[in-house]
């Protein structure tokens, strides 16, 4: 979705030119890719000439937010404290991430 947000509209081709540089993945894995996220109306379609033309249909944010909650509700039941009790035990962060981290946190205490 990445190079779709980056680049479109843009052709099947070249979306398997930028993710098997880049992924190593197989042209065919490309084009089931781009298959199943039209299908899930996620991307969309024209034809110009002899060749399609993809483009996203929703927001990269949408997408973020989506997935998420998917994992948010299937991993951790929906509870967000395991989830951060989870990344701050298991990511290596920054003291400049930390302080970002300890702000935000702070900033949604206020917001109480």
């Amino acid at each position: 979705m990445e190079v779709l947000w980056q680049n479109h509209p843009i052709t099947a081709a070249e979306v398997m030119a930028l993710l098997t540089d880049d992924k190593g993945w197989a042209v065919n894995t490309v084009r089931t890719m781009l298959s199943r996220l039209v299908k899930k109306g996620v991307l969309a379609y024209g034809q110009e000439a002899n060749r399609f033309l993809y483009r996203p249909v929703v927001q990269r944010e949408q997408c973020v937010q989506s997935e998420v909650d998917s994992l948010l509700e299937r991993v951790f039941g929906g509870a967000a404290q395991p989830l951060l009790v989870h990344f701050f035990e298991n990511t290596k962060l920054s003291t400049d991430e930390i302080r970002a981290l300890r702000k935000l946190l702070d900033q949604k205490e206020a917001d109480l």
